[in-house]
């Protein structure tokens, strides 16, 4: 579970800017009301994933296979693909269901794409293989469920 949060860099979500004479534009929510947690149970159903849970104030989700794997959703509607590229080396750009991804080893036995959502948003799938002998399988099953996250998140 630390691996997933440590994927993710510390933002402050919320606070509003002192008022300036430079113009500011009012930042919200592409994912409006969507539920990390309830994406990953409703993705994990029948596949022998305990419920997911956020140990955070993001909107963001672990669940543990035992034995197999642990899969994380982070839905982030402050950074975007570029931040991504810019915290993970060996990035791989990709596309999921013809939306613009990103791809990174986040560890030997984890994998995590970064699925566009708007300019400055994106929904972070983690996928870390309980096993060493099954590490070669992180970023197949991170796009595996990149793939059917995919559809549930906002056009943009």
């Amino acid at each position: 579970m630390a691996l997933a949060a440590a994927a993710c860099t510390n933002t402050v979500n919320g606070l509003e800017a002192p008022a300036s004479s430079v113009p500011t534009t009012r930042s919200t929510d592409v994912f409006n009301g969507l539920d990390a947690c309830q994406l990953l149970d409703q993705l994990n159903t029948g596949q022998g994933f305990n419920h997911g849970e956020n140990k955070s104030a993001r909107n963001q989700c672990v669940a543990l296979k035992s034995g197999f794997a642990t899969y994380a959703l982070a839905l982030d509607s402050v950074q975007g693909l570029s931040e991504f590229a810019t915290t993970n080396t060996g990035v791989v750009e990709t596309s999921i269901n013809g939306r613009d991804a990103m791809q990174a080893n986040t560890s030997a036995s984890g994998c995590a794409i970064a699925i566009g959502v708007g300019e400055h948003a994106r929904a972070l799938v983690i996928a870390t293989m309980v096993r060493f002998e099954d590490n070669q399988q992180a970023c197949p099953n991170a796009r595996s469920l990149a793939e059917r996250v995919e559809p549930l998140l906002p056009k943009g």
